[in-house]
C-alpha cells in the first residue's frame, strides 16, 4: 500500500516560505516572501489532516476546496490543483497574497487547534496559480457560446473584476466603466506592490481584455457619462464602486498642510511605483522621505500606510491606535511585519487636534479600555490629564471608508441606500431596488475584504443569468 501523501502534521513543521530580512525590505517595493520552490510546497501541503469537518473551507468566504487542492499539490498534480482552485476562486494568487487567513482559512486550521501550527494554506494558494501562470495554464476566456445580453459594470475592482471574468465565461458581453486610468480599484491603487506586485494585477487585466471584457477607463459615471446612459445600453448594470470616501476627523488644526488621507498617500505611492509622474511626490506633499510620520489608525490601510512610510526614507514612523494590540481591526501578521521594519506602535492613544499651520505635531491623548460597547468591544475612555505632543511632519489619517452618495452624484431616482449610505442590495441576489441594477463589494456591505468583493462579484453574475433566463422565458 502505497504511503500515505497527508497527515504530516505531526512529523513535519509549519513552515512559511522565507522572508526578506527587514533591513533588506525597507529598501524596496519588492514582495517580502520567497516563492515555496515545489518540494517545500508539496511539504507543507501535506501537513492537511484532510479533517472530516474543513473548517477551513467553512471559513472561506469563497468556500474554496482548500482540502482537496493541498492534496493534490501534495501528490504533485499542480495542474489539477490549480483548476480546482481556480473554480471557485477568480483570483486564487491574489487572495493568496493580501487576505487575512490568521483571521480566515488558516486561524480555523484544525491542526492548530491541537498544537501542530496551522497549515500555510496562502502561501501555497499562492505558489499554484504563479505555477499556473508560468506553465501557461492560464488561458483567455473563449465561451462555448457568445450571447447576445450585455452587461455594464461600474467599477473596476475585485467585485467588478470577478463578475466580468464569470459573465464572460457564460457567453456575455461585457463592458466595465472606471474612473482611473488601471483597472483593479484598490488592488492597483491602494495595496502597496511590497504586499501584491502590480504585475499579478496587471496580468489579470489583460487576461480578461484577452478574453473580451471592454475596459472604459477614466471615464466618471455622473460627469462623463450618466447612469442611465450606461443603463441604456445594456441589459443589465453592475455597481462595484468600492467605498472611496475617506472617514474626517473632528478635530483642532485638521486642516493644516501636512495633514493627508490614507488613499491619496498610498495612490501616489503606487502611481510612482508605476513610473508615473507624480506632482504631489515630487514636490514632497505626498512623500514620506525626511519625515516624522505619523499614522492614526488601527486597520490594514494604515499598515500599508506605515510600511510605506518605512521604505520612503522617513525618520521616524509612528502609529497611534485608540485601544490596545488584541483589539486592532488590523491583520496582526502586518503589525509584526511593521514593527520588524521599524515601525513603533503607540496603543491607547487618540488624536486630540493637531499643533502648526503646516503640521508640527499631533496632540494626543492617552487612553484606557473601558465597559463594552453594543458591538461588544471594550470602548476607549479618556485619561485625564494625560494630554502630550507626537512630533510629526506628515500626519496621514487612516480612519476608514465611508460610500459616496450615488444616487444623488449619479442623479439617479429609484436607488434606494441604506441608513449608512450604502446601497440597498438582496443579500442573496445583489438586485437594488432597480429591475436589472445589481450591487456588490464595499458599496454594499461597507469597507471589507477584497475575497468578500470576489464572492459577491461571482454570485451577482449568476444571479444576472437567472434574470436574463426569467426575461427569455417570458419573451416567448
Amino acid at each position: 500500500m502505497a504511503d500515505n501523501p497527508m497527515l504530516k502534521f505531526v512529523s513535519v513543521e509549519r513552515d512559511m516560505p522565507e522572508k526578506r530580512d527587514a533591513s533588506m525590505r525597507r529598501e524596496d517595493f519588492g514582495e517580502i516572501y520567497a516563492e515555496f520552490a515545489e518540494a517545500k510546497a508539496a511539504e507543507q501541503a501535506s501537513r492537511c489532516s484532510q479533517c472530516g469537518v474543513p473548517y477551513c473551507q467553512t471559513h472561506c468566504p469563497l468556500h474554496n476546496n482548500i482540502p482537496d487542492w493541498l492534496k493534490l499539490t501534495a501528490e504533485g498534480r499542480l495542474k489539477e490543483a490549480y483548476e480546482l482552485s481556480q473554480s471557485t476562486n477568480t483570483f486564487p494568487e491574489i487572495c493568496g497574497r493580501i487576505c487575512p487567513q490568521d483571521r480566515l482559512c488558516e486561524g480555523n486550521c484544525v491542526i492548530e487547534q491541537s498544537g501542530h501550527g496551522t497549515v500555510t494554506i496562502g502561501s501555497v494558494e499562492k505558489y499554484i496559480t504563479d505555477t499556473a501562470w508560468d506553465q501557461g495554464w492560464v488561458q483567455p476566456i473563449a465561451p462555448a457560446t457568445e450571447r447576445r445580453e450585455s452587461v455594464g459594470i461600474i467599477g473596476a475592482g475585485p467585485g467588478g473584476l470577478a463578475a466580468a471574468d464569470r459573465l464572460r465565461h457564460m457567453g456575455v458581453q461585457v463592458t466595465i466603466y472606471d474612473r482611473y486610468d488601471r483597472a483593479g480599484g484598490l488592488l492597483t491603487y491602494g495595496i502597496p506592490g511590497f504586499k501584491l506586485e502590480k504585475d499579478v494585477v496587471m496580468r489579470r487585466n489583460k487576461l480578461l481584455e484577452d478574453s473580451g471584457v471592454n475596459f472604459v477607463l477614466n471615464c466618471d459615471v455622473g460627469v462623463d457619462i450618466s447612469f442611465d446612459d450606461i443603463r441604456a445600453k445594456h441589459d443589465a448594470v453592475m455597481i462595484a464602486t468600492g467605498v472611496y470616501k475617506s472617514r474626517d476627523l473632528p478635530a483642532p488644526g485638521v486642516g493644516a498642510d501636512g495633514i493627508v488621507r490614507a488613499l491619496d498617500y498610498l495612490t501616489v505611492s503606487n502611481r510612482k511605483s508605476f513610473g508615473d509622474d507624480v506632482p504631489d511626490f515630487n514636490t514632497g506633499a505626498l512623500n514620506a522621505e525626511g519625515k516624522r510620520v505619523v499614522v492614526i489608525g488601527g486597520g490594514d490601510t494604515a499598515m500599508d500606510c506605515v510600511r510605506t512610510a518605512v521604505r520612503q526614507g522617513a525618520t521616524s514612523v509612528k502609529c497611534l491606535y485608540r485601544r490596545d494590540r488584541a483589539n486592532m481591526p488590523g491583520s496582526q501578521r502586518e503589525v509584526a511585519n511593521a514593527e520588524e521594519e521599524g515601525v513603533e506602535f503607540i496603543w491607547l492613544t487618540a488624536p486630540k487636534g493637531f499643533v502648526g499651520d503646516s503640521v508640527t505635531g499631533v496632540m494626543a491623548q492617552k487612553m484606557r479600555l473601558g465597559a463594552p460597547d453594543a458591538t461588544g468591544r471594550q470602548k476607549p475612555e479618556l485619561i485625564e490629564g494625560s494630554d502630550y505632543v507626537e512630533d510629526a511632519d506628515l500626519v496621514i489619517k487612516a480612519l476608514g471608508f465611508e460610500p459616496e452618495d450615488l444616487p444623488k452624484l449619479w442623479g439617479v431616482d429609484g436607488l434606494e441606500v441604506t441608513g449608512w449610505g450604502t446601497i440597498k442590495a438582496s443579500f442573496q441576489t445583489h438586485e437594488t431596488t432597480l429591475e436589472g441594477v445589481y450591487a456588490v463589494g464595499d458599496i454594499v456591505r461597507g469597507a471589507s475584504l477584497v475575497v468578500w468583493a470576489i464572492r459577491d462579484g461571482r454570485e451577482a453574475a449568476d444571479a444576472i443569468m437567472e434574470w436574463f433566463a426569467t426575461r427569455t422565458i417570458a419573451a416567448e
